[in-house]
């Protein structure tokens, strides 16, 4: 097999590959038996017709078609790696000679997107400045009251709803007298928004077997987004008791024996968050610069793609002006995919079998599955390659910061390793799988 590559733009080529009849001949044998085994000719058991009958019953195009559809991607797979291609998206392939007889070539041509060049600037002499790691006022005590929350109890009162109550409602909805959803019992919280559309305003003021009507969208299921008759009733209130903050809560909610303790520990960790948002400002601003200062040209071809993939799965296909957002965060995202490949690739970062580990156990915990059901679940939907890219790109970005001094706005010059104690950069670092468009738009 032979091929030549010529460069339309810096993100897509051509590329012309002439392949003999003798490299193509196991792929039409192969398709004489596949065809063979399909049809029925009088005479002949199936899967036994001889090659000169399939010929004359079907053509040696048809043969011919067969064989090319099947080994195209094994000589577009040689002729990428032949040509040091970097092919991406969906190559569109033009078959311009078929080999009818031995001695005669097979030959087509292959337009494909590829990633772009990068030209990746030094950044030993980059400083990023962040903000001084300051606790919020007040911090301690909103964690104080969380961990009071946690110990609280519900207790029913006789009164009517108020904002940030727990009730237990009846709900149904229907369209056009149609009922499409009903619960019953369920605990909810007044105010906290996680429902329907218009439910707190309905549920305040009512009381323990008080019932209401109200409109709203559905929030999910196949008519998410159609208005909807909603009637709510609710059948107990109930408001949370928290315990008094005092040393007895102290010992019963943590290791220290008195309550002054346990602040001083609240107020630790306030101040470690506040250290940790440095580690995250530090990485987005990184970011932000490698996105200002390096030029990446980014393919149409594979926006496009992605950008009607989206827009078909929202069913937001003629939306021009949603199209135009998912089109700006694709190419954002794209753009810094690169830039972080070429970055990897500079510095021979790559992802080890402890690091996928180590990321599959932080989805599985945001997902609450197992981490084992978890991972079989995403080799499953062959997405193996694409964590492996995700988790090398974040490896990449904790190299660059690295390297780069990072100060607060006091003048301070900051550790990374000081952030966050028994972890290392690649937490600061994550991407997020490069924000990827669907997160983003």
């Amino acid at each position: 097999m032979k091929s030549d590559v010529e460069k339309l733009s810096p993100t897509r080529v051509k590329m012309t590959v002439t392949v003999p009849y003798e490299e193509l001949k196991p792929s039409i044998d192969a398709a004489y038996k596949t065809i063979g085994a399909q049809i029925q000719v009088p005479g002949f058991r199936k899967g036994k017709v001889p090659a000169r009958i399939i010929d004359q019953r079907l053509g040696k195009g048809a043969v011919l078609q067969e064989a090319v559809n099947d080994a195209m991607p094994q000589f577009f797979g040689q002729a990428v790696e032949e040509q040091q291609v970097k092919a991406i998206g969906q190559p569109q392939v033009e078959v311009t000679e078929v080999p009818l007889e031995e001695g005669q070539e097979l030959a087509f041509t292959i337009e494909t997107d590829v990633r772009p060049d990068v030209e990746l600037p030094d950044f030993s002499d980059l400083t990023l400045q962040v903000s001084d790691a300051t606790a919020e006022e007040g911090e301690v005590e909103e964690r104080l009251t969380a961990l009071r929350e946690r110990f609280g109890s519900l207790v029913g009162v006789e009164r009517a709803v108020e904002n940030g109550d727990f009730v237990s409602i009846d709900l149904s909805a229907t369209i056009d007298d149609e009922e499409i959803d009903s619960v019953s019992g369920v605990s909810y919280e007044v105010g906290s928004g996680n429902m329907l559309e218009g439910l707190d305003e309905a549920l305040i003021g009512l009381s323990a077997g008080d019932s209401t009507d109200f409109t709203a969208p559905l929030a999910g299921g196949d008519r998410a987004g159609q208005e909807a008759a909603c009637t709510v009733t609710v059948q107990s209130v109930k408001v949370r008791e928290l315990p008094e903050a005092d040393d007895e809560f102290a010992q019963l909610a943590s290791e220290f024996d008195t309550l002054d303790e346990l602040k001083a520990d609240l107020a630790a960790q306030a101040e470690q968050g506040a250290r940790y948002k440095q580690g995250i400002e530090a990485r987005d601003k990184l970011v932000e610069h490698l996105l200002e200062v390096i030029d990446v040209p980014v393919p149409d071809g594979v926006v496009e793609a992605e950008v009607h993939s989206h827009l078909e799965g929202e069913g937001r296909l003629e939306d021009d002006e949603h199209r135009a957002e998912v089109d700006e965060s694709t190419r954002r995202s794209l753009k810094l995919q690169f830039i972080l490949d070429a970055l990897a690739e500079k510095h021979e970062v790559s992802a080890g079998q402890e690091d996928l580990v180590e990321y599959l156990i932080m989805q599985a915990q945001q997902y609450g599955m197992d981490p084992n059901q978890f991972a079989q679940a995403i080799d499953q939907q062959g997405q193996i390659p694409a964590i492996i890219a995700e988790v090398t790109r974040r490896k990449a970005l904790a190299h660059v910061l690295e390297d780069v001094t990072i100060t607060d706005a006091s003048g301070n010059t900051i550790d990374l390793d000081e952030l966050v104690p028994g972890s290392d950069e690649d937490e600061v670092a994550e991407t997020g799988d490069a924000e990827t468009a669907d997160e983003k738009a």
